[in-house]
């Protein structure tokens, strides 16, 4: 029984929107995964301070097809619950996020295990987005989402409604509720409710999830309201505290441990220093909280602000093993589990890795960005400083075809160094890349003329120094350098479809939800399914001193 600290942000990297369940000993979290595919991510804990990744559930094409989906639509903000022996876990499938409309299906599937196996999912509705599951203790379950207002009267969003779930019917049921209209900061979203000491708490997330983003609270004696605002309206929020390291602190769901600590998580984002961008995308951290005499929650310290380390509970140490530096590629293990491709719940025309034993074979498919088959696959950037590299074995016949090395965000930001073949210069390198200028993004060209290579594989690196990228090659033996300094803070929610307009020092109506992944990615413009080959890949984070 050894307390320490809890060093945040304890899922680095992008991992947004976290809810937080407790089934004994072990915590869960699930995050949201948008376009990327297999959809939520769930880590576990013993601990609270040590996080692995376990599983993700929607992983067969009865459970999600995201092809067609828009970049940063997909799966919205999981809730995952545990009650009668099941995990509950519900979720929204946008399918546009774009004007005034909003095409927003929830869904619930089960498992009597985090590991599965999880059903194929049960439609809820089609109302909104955000959706959670609250089990009463009366044994009554009810479902929350956000109600979206194409018509803007006063503001899209509408309130968060309330209706009864029957699981023998497997439906909702009964008359809908909006219990909830949100504080005066408005944009009130991702609900939870809960039930303590016989009132019903409801903690939404308000202002955006930009630099005005916060948890808000609520409560009632009564499940359908009225609900009266907390005296200090929220819980969390950084947009009174511009110097802290956690920004954007927002959409939280707290857990209490067995002997009554209440923790909660909630995403946030840690921008470059002195740019409004994050590099890393939306983050999950925790924070230690209190219930105070007047019955409402607070942080631990000071208000409203997330702080970088929280105590820990006094529980066992549970650590984990660290991540591999080096990721090798068999069938027999399966394509790690650190790395994700994108929409498509047909990974079998994206690459196998049995057609060259050793080796992850992508199909070259269609181009950078596209919404329904593209061949990348990649890890998260989980560091502002690291070097990856991988070995690719192709052979492109025309300048159509295309595989490589790829840090990518969505379709109008990327950086992509790849083997290709010129007219001039034959098998070749060159660097496409794209710094989200939305919504007229041109790919550009990072040499003025691509850099013959020999037959063979290819030896591929990129370092990443904050919001500087540079390519190298393997050549003669050695790494080199090749093209210009890139800029990797494009790689951002404050930049992937376009600077947003700032005001008083902060962004606002960032439309920007998932962050940096780093990986590899093949094309084949022509339809051909050019086929590439990778032996290996490895990212190696390099810590601040």
């Amino acid at each position: 029984m050894t307390p320490t600290m809890i060093r945040n942000p304890i899922l680095p990297g992008f991992n947004a929107d976290p809810s937080i369940c407790r089934a004994g000993d072990d915590y869960y979290i699930a995050v949201s995964t948008f376009e990327w595919y297999p959809g939520v991510q769930i880590h576990h804990s013993r601990d609270l301070v040590n996080w692995r990744l376990v599983t993700r559930p929607l992983n067969r094409a009865s459970q999600l097809d995201m092809r067609g989906d828009p970049d940063s639509c997909g799966i919205w903000a999981p809730c995952l619950t545990y009650s009668d022996g099941l995990f509950w876990l519900v979720y929204t499938d946008v399918k546009r996020k774009s004007g005034s409309f909003k095409d927003a299906h929830n869904y619930v599937l089960t498992a009597p295990s985090i590991e599965g196996p999880w059903s194929d999912p049960v439609y809820m509705n089609s109302s909104g987005f955000d959706p959670s599951l609250f089990h009463d203790d009366d044994g009554r379950k009810w479902h929350v989402n956000l109600l979206w207002d194409h018509r803007g009267r006063p503001s899209r969003f509408g309130g968060i409604v309330l209706q009864e779930y029957d699981p023998i019917e497997k439906k909702l049921v009964g008359p809908i509720s909006n219990i909830f209209k949100g504080s005066p900061l408005g944009l009130s979203e991702g609900p939870h409710l809960y039930k303590r000491d016989g009132w019903y708490y409801l903690i939404v997330a308000e202002g955006g999830t930009g630099y005005s983003h916060a948890v808000t609270m609520a409560r009632s004696r009564n499940l359908t309201g009225p609900y009266e605002l907390h005296p200090d309206t929220h819980v969390i929020t950084s947009r009174f505290h511009p110097d802290a390291t956690l920004q954007r602190g927002g959409h939280g769901d707290f857990v209490e441990t067995p002997d009554g600590a209440t923790y909660m998580v909630h995403l946030c984002s840690r921008p470059l220093p002195g740019l409004y961008r994050s590099v890393l995308g939306r983050e999950t951290s925790i924070q230690k909280c209190v219930w105070g005499d007047d019955g409402w929650l607070r942080l631990e310290g000071e208000k409203f602000v997330p702080q970088d380390e929280v105590p820990a509970p006094v529980l066992p140490v549970h650590p984990f093993p660290a991540e591999p530096e080096r990721y090798e590629f068999s069938p027999e293990n399966g394509l790690p589990l650190a790395f994700q491709w994108l929409r498509s719940p047909y990974p079998e025309r994206l690459f196998s890795l049995t057609k060259r034993p050793g080796h992850l074979r992508l199909f070259g498919r269609e181009s950078i960005g596209s919404w329904f088959e593209q061949s990348l696959v990649a890890r998260r950037q989980t560091d502002f400083d690291y070097d990856a590299e991988t070995e690719v074995d192709c052979d492109p016949t025309s300048h159509l075809q295309m595989a490589g090395l790829i840090a990518y965000y969505n379709r109008f930001a990327y950086h992509y160094l790849c083997v290709s073949q010129d007219e001039k210069a034959g098998r070749s390198l060159q660097i496409f890349y794209c710094n989200g200028q939305w919504p007229n993004g041109m790919t550009m060209l990072g040499l003025d003329n691509p850099v013959s290579i020999p037959d063979g594989p290819v030896r591929l690196r990129v370092e990443v120094r904050g919001a500087a990228l540079r390519f190298f090659y393997v050549k003669n033996g050695a790494w080199t350098r090749i093209g210009p300094v890139l800029d990797n803070s494009v790689l951002s929610d404050e930049s992937g479809e376009g600077e947003q307009s700032k005001i008083t020092g902060s962004f606002v109506g960032i439309g920007n939800f998932t962050g940096a992944f780093v990986g590899m990615a093949a094309y084949d413009l022509g339809g051909l399914a050019m086929p590439a080959d990778f032996s290996h890949f490895t990212y190696k984070n390099l810590p601040k001193e």
